[in-house]
């Protein structure tokens, strides 16, 4: 009998080690296994998400698409294009949700504005639409995931034992993932948006978001107005002189009189992007001394990604220019003439350098002669132009004042120094003429912007050329200046190579009023 118990505790013993010894044998396996697996879920999951986590959704009177994508930092963007996009820290985990305002509709948006409890209905309805979307997102978002992985497994497993594992490993990330977001929802983000694009001066104009949400009833009125303005800003696609831009055609920025304002830069960048701008002409005044201690103010050129062709205004020095000429894709016009993608551009810097009103660049020359030596600039480059083999499209002068020695010389002229807009026809010999085109202030004339009643706006323009060279037309962008809200978008078709009549589309006016 004690045989027989001693026997069957040896075979008991025997097969414990050869079960352990076997588990230890297939456990590399496994591990691996499971990391594949793990992997494959992951990748899969991915994949799902960039293909079917986008829906689209009604937003009060916007129509808005929310997409949800990978990420390691979570959080919320919301695209406003053109006017550019801000970003809320609105949770944690690996998803970002990017909502992206895509149109208005004008007959609710007017219905809305015209309405006198409209504001209030509009915030209650547009919360409700959002949720409503959001939900919509997560569901749809965690359904592609699922299937993405599950796909992947299909092709890389052909099991569907694993095929299945798969699933529920996505499943459990989706789900952990969900419950991490939730974890770490912020509702107050919103109070501390960061701003791009023109956005970027947002807090300037309308405030601090957190006040605005802590006085609400004081701002009803003026948010009335902004939503009224806002749908008429994104009708302008809608009501612009017809002119339809080709593959071929060139698009280029005029930009002039920047004068150190840092606000000018972001401006710039999200039009080159937004329109996909070839190349940025500037007419001058980057500066406003002209002193070494200014040069790094233009490195923000080197970020642009497109050909930046730069003539010196009457703020600008040899230091100043030479600064510009460093940035790797500047090209620095001194009575030269260079093709830059497609476009023959020719241009010449101002002969002045008074970086205040106290002194004048012309050395031994009296301050009331130096009017002749900039008209004679203009002579100047129509001569080089004239030498110049081939045809010139466009020709860059700072001071408008040197146009007219270019008249019938070149199609174009572009000059700034005057701080608004101006355009006129200049007639040369016979039948010829030139279109001159005095473009405003990119950086709002710097600190003299708030030297009248009214601050300068910022202005740039989008100029479209034909593959051939002839300007087609031009879209002047107008941002009120320190304080105001105003922004602008007016299509100006050209017709006959004459000075047009302006052409305008709706203008918001968002200044605030009193």
């Amino acid at each position: 009998m004690v045989n027989w118990r001693a026997a069957v505790r040896a075979t008991l013993a025997r097969a414990r080690r050869y079960a352990r010894a076997a588990h230890e044998r297939h456990l590399p396996r496994r591990a691996a296994f499971a990391v594949g697996l793990t992997l494959v879920a992951l990748v899969g999951t991915s994949v799902g998400l960039l293909l079917g986590g986008r829906i689209h959704q009604d937003v009060g009177p916007f129509a808005a698409t929310f997409v949800m994508r990978p990420s390691l930092s979570g959080g919320t963007t919301v695209q406003i294009p053109p006017l550019g996009s801000l970003d809320l820290r609105s949770h944690d985990g690996p998803a970002h949700v990017e909502v992206t305002v895509d149109s208005v509709d004008r007959k609710r948006a007017e219905a809305l504005v015209n309405s006198p409890n409209g504001i209030n209905a509009a915030s209650q309805g547009a919360v409700l639409d959002v949720q409503r979307g959001a939900t919509r997102l997560a569901f749809q978002s965690a359904g592609a995931a699922v299937l993405g992985a599950m796909v992947l497994a299909a092709l890389i497993y052909r099991d569907m034992r694993r095929i299945a594992w798969t699933g529920a490993v996505a499943l459990v990330m989706i789900v952990a993932s969900g419950v991490i977001a939730l974890g770490t929802f912020r509702p107050n983000s919103v109070e501390e948006p960061q701003y791009h694009g023109l956005l970027a001066n947002a807090p300037a104009v309308i405030g601090d978001a957190r006040s605005i949400a802590n006085r609400f009833d004081a701002y009803k009125a003026e948010l009335q107005r902004l939503v009224n303005n806002v749908s008429r800003l994104y009708g302008t696609v809608s009501t612009l002189p017809v002119y339809q831009p080709d593959a071929g055609t060139i698009r280029v920025l005029h930009v002039s009189d920047l004068h150190l304002n840092p606000a000018a830069w972001p401006l710039i960048r999200t039009v080159v992007q937004q329109y996909h701008i070839n190349l940025v002409i500037d007419t001058g005044d980057i500066n406003d001394w002209g002193t070494p201690m200014e040069a790094t103010f233009v490195d923000s050129i080197g970020t642009l990604g497109v050909p930046y062709v730069f003539i010196r205004g009457n703020h600008d020095s040899a230091t100043t220019a030479a600064a510009v000429a460093k940035q790797p894709n500047a090209i620095v016009l001194e009575n030269s003439v260079r093709e830059v993608d497609g476009l023959t551009i020719a241009g010449i810097g101002d002969p002045r350098f008074t970086p205040d009103k106290s002194t004048h660049g012309l050395e031994g020359v009296p301050a009331h002669q130096e009017s002749d030596l900039v008209s004679a600039s203009g002579e100047t480059l129509a001569s080089t132009i004239r030498r110049y083999p081939g045809k010139v499209d466009v020709a860059a002068v700072h001071d408008p004042a040197s146009a007219g020695g270019l008249a019938g010389s070149v199609p174009l002229v572009l000059a700034g120094h005057l701080h608004h807009r101006e355009t006129a026809t200049l007639h040369g010999s016979g039948d010829t003429s030139t279109f001159l085109f005095v473009q405003g202030s990119t950086g709002g004339a710097g600190l003299r912007g708030l030297e009248g009643e009214q601050p300068t706006p910022l202005e740039m323009s989008v100029l479209y050329f034909a593959p051939d060279g002839p300007l087609q037309a031009y879209d002047d962008i107008t941002l009120g200046g320190t304080g105001q809200a105003e922004a602008s978008i007016n299509r100006h078709v050209i017709k006959n190579n004459l000075n047009p009549p302006p052409s305008e589309s709706p203008v918001p006016d968002t200044s605030p009023s009193g």
